[in-house]
């Protein structure tokens, strides 16, 4: 419901919480708010983007 730290989202992926683990899945996250997709809140919490409300622009022929 709110902002999840790294150990919180390797728990909830099933994945390892050692650091090798927390490690890359940070570099994820990272890139998926380099995206837009994430946020990054407090130091190492991160949660999803807003949705846009713009609509997408279509190119017609």
């Amino acid at each position: 419901a709110g902002p999840l730290g790294v150990k919180d989202v390797c728990r909830a992926m099933g994945t390892g919480t050692l650091a090798r683990h927390v490690e890359t899945m940070r570099a994820k996250l990272k890139r998926l708010v380099a995206r837009g997709v994430l946020t990054e809140g407090p130091p190492g919490t991160f949660s999803l983007a807003p949705v846009s409300t713009a609509s997408p622009t279509h190119q017609g022929t």
